[in-house]
């Protein structure tokens, strides 16, 4: 049975109040896609996009010099290893089944935000959104970019929902 603790410490205290923000930015995301669940074609339209652009990535070409054409090759092999599979994903899983996504993506962002904010099952919930979430950053490619790294969207939120989903047990003002 669910209780609801009112009890914690500092940090108990500190990674509820980041359960609440993650929560509302969530639940701010999926309001966001709303209109996905009448027409996936948006969804189906950024896939094809970030399609593109992975495929453009992946057709550019190095060159000059021996130096510059081995780390170009090394370049080269990064960019199939990582982006590629982002590419092949795209392909096979993502833009084949985007009419299901563009369903349940939005709800499970909805779903998972307003579990957050009110701390229901927060290691969890913050686990699945994770998930979720690392799924969108491979999908688009920009996992694999130095970008990421300062992309208000990227560490901040991963690591966020992942200091949740380590240390997200028993936290005040939550239910279990």
């Amino acid at each position: 049975m669910a209780g609801m603790s009112f009890q914690g410490s500092g940090e108990g205290v500190g990674l509820r109040m980041l359960s609440m923000f993650i929560g509302v930015f969530l639940v701010r995301m999926g309001m966001q896609k709303f209109g996905w669940f009448f027409d996936g074609g948006e969804l189906t339209s950024q896939l094809e996009e970030w399609r593109r652009i992975l495929d453009g990535v992946l057709q550019g070409n190095g060159g000059g010099g021996e130096y510059l054409a081995w780390l170009a090759r090394l370049g080269d092999r990064w960019r199939e290893l990582t982006m590629g599979s982002s590419l092949r994903y795209l392909d096979t899983v993502a833009i084949p089944y985007a009419a299901v996504f563009a369903r349940i993506v939005p709800a499970a962002e909805f779903a998972a935000g307003a579990a957050l904010v009110v701390g229901f099952n927060v290691r969890l919930t913050a686990g699945l959104a994770l998930l979720m979430i690392l799924n969108f950053h491979f999908a688009s490619g920009l996992l694999f970019t130095w970008g990421y790294l300062a992309n208000g969207f990227g560490l901040p939120v991963v690591g966020g929902l992942l200091a949740l989903t380590l240390g997200g047990r028993a936290l005040p003002f939550s239910f279990r």
